[in-house]
């Protein structure tokens, strides 16, 4: 108990990046005081499209192409989702795709994996905002989060100055790449692995649809559940599903009463910066705390503005859906690989008397 324990607790942050974490404070700082000032939603895009972008890091050889795609397909993911909210088959087909481009990623390694849960946090608030605020449209939605992303890196550009490094690094060679993410895709079994894509898909395509169906306010509550719980463990993975989901409540609960405590939007506004310059410099290596550390960040982002805090019932729901859905997916994943996944014994011939 106790090393399990230590393993979900490791943080395994390193030294803080200071740098990059002014450069997120800034950027959804300005956004988010000028919502405050104008009561607008399409502020609320901008800051997320800058804490998206603000994720990657711009002193590393590869952090301004990281940014770029963060900024881009971010903007794409929101957009879409906006897109899909009010179409069933759409919301359904949009995530499970998202569930497969997630698992895929996973596959190639860590650094991919957290790209992916990026895009997925995107389309579930994407999805989840359609229709509570200023917008009615994704074209409005992807447009001002890409602006967002942009304001972030003008910053980086100017970080990268201040040091005297070259506004845009040196990219590696393609080949270099491909020889690094075939190498992470051989070290998992194929059928293992094509069991957790199936079950990435079919999560995501729950969610999608429950959503959609229920017609409740701030649905991206539920799918962020299951998406935060969507995580490449192959071995003990029903007993880390489990974990999972509980872990997902209590934080739901946290941020509920959190929300619920401060209800006015400046107080939230003013206590999110420090934690999101706090959770940008002590940034975790380890995937599944990367993964809690960005999800509490979008939902206050996506929150900053709410007047509907007494309604925390809402919320709730949500999140024991959402829930429910992962342990439902968890447990028919660990199914299928007790039944498919095993190799069959192979039977040994006796030896022939003379």
């Amino acid at each position: 108990m106790r090393n399990l324990l230590s393993r979900s607790l490791g943080w395994h942050a390193g030294p803080p990046t200071w740098g990059p974490a002014l450069m997120a404070g800034m950027g959804c700082g300005l956004p988010l005081v000028l919502g405050l000032f104008t009561s607008h939603s399409g502020f609320l895009w901008a800051a997320t499209g800058a804490f998206q972008a603000a994720l990657a890091n711009p002193y590393h050889r590869l952090g301004m192409l990281r940014m770029s795609l963060l900024t881009s397909l971010g903007a794409i993911a929101a957009g879409m989702g906006f897109w899909a909210a009010s179409h069933p088959l759409l919301s359904l087909a949009s995530f499970a795709l998202m569930g497969l481009l997630l698992a895929v990623m996973q596959r190639y390694g860590t650094e991919f994996g957290k790209l992916g849960a990026g895009l997925a946090a995107c389309l579930c608030l994407g999805q989840g905002q359609a229709g509570l605020g200023n917008l009615h449209n994704g074209l409005a939605v992807g447009a001002l989060f890409a602006i967002g992303g942009l304001w972030v890196m003008l910053l980086a550009f100017a970080l990268r100055g201040s040091r005297g490094m070259r506004l845009w690094p040196l990219m590696p060679r393609l080949g270099k790449f491909a020889r690094v993410m075939r190498r992470h895709a051989q070290r998992l079994p194929q059928r293992l692995w094509l069991i957790h894509a199936l079950a990435c898909s079919l999560a995501g395509a729950l969610a999608g649809l429950a959503v959609n169906l229920s017609g409740l306010p701030r649905g991206y509550w539920l799918t962020l559940t299951v998406m935060t719980t969507i995580q490449m463990d192959l071995n003990n993975s029903l007993e880390r599903g489990i974990q999972r989901s509980l872990g997902s409540l209590i934080g739901a609960l946290i941020l509920i009463g959190i929300g619920s405590w401060l209800q006015a939007p400046a107080l939230l506004v003013a206590c999110m910066l420090p934690l999101i310059v706090l959770s940008r410099a002590y940034i975790a290596h380890h995937y599944g705390l990367f993964v809690v550390q960005t999800t509490v960040c979008f939902v206050l982002l996506a929150e900053s503005l709410s007047n509907d805090w007494h309604l925390p019932e809402l919320r709730l729901y949500n999140t024991l859906l959402g829930a429910g859905l992962a342990l439902l997916v968890a447990y028919l994943a660990h199914r299928a690989r007790l039944r498919w996944a095993t190799p069959a014994p192979r039977m040994e011939t006796a030896p022939q008397g003379d």
